[in-house]
């Protein structure tokens, strides 16, 4: 099993801990299905990536989010509740990092896919946008 090549848009499974959570002093949280949304250059050691984490969890309060439609959703292999790309906390870690899992029910699949490129370029432009702001939150692993 290789794993893949971090490209932006690139749906992984990993333990993607929260800002919030980060601020309690947890050092893990779930694992969970995330996308790339940046990743440094390839000759750069070590490499790094940034990961948006995606859940069921409707945004609320100050929390931003892009909804995966359902068809996108069953492309990747994800579950039929809805989900979405929250773009207003994030995770800065290396490449590869041992937040990385297999995906559930495929044990040689360190992926699930890519997200389309029309609703990642909302997703990327709605997270640099928040960045540039100071309103997407994150944390270095």
């Amino acid at each position: 099993m290789v794993l893949p090549e971090p490209r932006p848009g690139l749906v992984i499974r990993y333990d993607y801990l929260w800002s919030r959570e980060a601020a309690e002093g947890r050092q893990q949280s779930k694992d969970r299905p995330a996308c790339l949304v940046a990743t440094s250059d390839s000759s750069t050691t070590p490499r790094f990536v940034v990961i948006l984490p995606i859940t069921h969890s409707s945004p609320r309060g100050d929390h931003v989010g892009i909804e995966i439609p359902h068809k996108v959703r069953r492309a990747l292999g994800l579950d039929d509740a809805p989900s979405w790309v929250l773009v207003s906390d994030h995770n800065v870690d290396e490449w590869p990092n041992a937040g990385l899992t297999l995906v559930p029910g495929r044990p040689d699949m360190w992926s699930y896919g890519f997200i389309p490129p029309g609703l990642f370029a909302q997703i990327k432009a709605r997270f640099l946008e928040l960045a540039q702001q100071g309103r997407s939150t994150g944390i270095q692993r």
